[in-house]
């Protein structure tokens, strides 16, 4: 479940110097290429190739934008759906308290361990088996439920099987975050191949011109590199440097067991 994206069998440390040598080959290919046309026919000249070269920079620095965005933005949505799921867990393990016995021990129990799961979940190798341990917890805590309410009927049971019910849905939204809106294979073969050209121009520009080769140049591939890095780390959860912070979900598994 954890490989739905482009890049998920690369370790996000090797999409930098990967971007880089492509951006640098790029380079090398479109000067090399201009050379080649400047032996064949010296006495000719061709339009002005920087114009080219700013406008397909240009388009790349826009589709970057873009995408860092979308990424940004739907890593906002995973700290969000982690605040909302400590919430909610914590409102269910208040109202399991108002739950006949011994059904409000069992369930109350049953959430405790429920939030270790979820911590556990937030690690890399263990995504696996948190979620089918969290979907069996589901189960149990439902069943408890429905004990409940067969012994006592009472609008107390019946707030707390709402509460349950968003435990379960903002479990489903999480896993809809990390795992499934992600960013699609053609947005990443559409940046590489725009930046496969926009480097090839800018190698075909300085081989016109018959400069030698510029640190700028580098600088430049080496700066779209880190961009294309950090969007990968963004659209890619719980396995970089980027991680949604856990600490409300930490707050509440300290609060629970502290609780008498």
């Amino acid at each position: 479940m954890e490989k739905t994206g482009l890049f998920d069998a690369l370790p996000i440390w090797t999409l930098i110097p990967i971007s880089l040598i492509v951006g640098l080959v790029s380079v090398e290919i479109g000067s090399r290429v201009a050379k080649q046309r400047k032996q064949r026919a010296p006495d000719k000249t061709e339009a002005p190739v920087a114009p080219i070269v700013a406008s397909v920079l240009g388009l790349l620095a826009f589709l970057l934008a873009f995408t860092f965005g979308l990424a940004a933005s739907r890593f906002e949505e995973r700290r969000q759906a982690v605040l909302a799921e400590s919430n909610a867990i914590s409102t269910s393990y208040l109202r399991a308290a108002l739950l006949p016995e011994p059904m409000a021990t069992d369930s109350r129990k049953l959430l405790r361990e429920y939030v270790d799961v979820r911590l556990m979940g937030a690690h890399a190798g263990q995504v696996e088996q948190a979620i089918a341990k969290s979907e069996e917890l589901h189960k149990r805590l439902w069943s408890e439920a429905i004990a409940a309410s067969q012994k006592e009927r009472s609008p107390m049971t019946s707030i707390f099987t709402q509460s349950l019910n968003e435990v379960f849905n903002l479990h489903e939204k999480r896993l809809t975050a990390a795992f499934y809106n992600r960013i699609p294979a053609a947005i990443w073969i559409g940046l590489y191949l725009l930046l496969i050209f926009a480097m090839a121009v800018t190698g075909y520009h300085e081989g016109m011109g018959g400069t030698r080769r510029s640190l700028a140049v580098f600088v430049l591939i080496f700066a779209f590199s880190m961009v294309l890095g950090l969007i990968a780390d963004l659209d890619r959860p719980g396995r970089g440097l980027l991680e949604v912070n856990q600490q409300s979900m930490i707050d509440l598994q300290r609060n629970m067991n502290s609780f008498p």
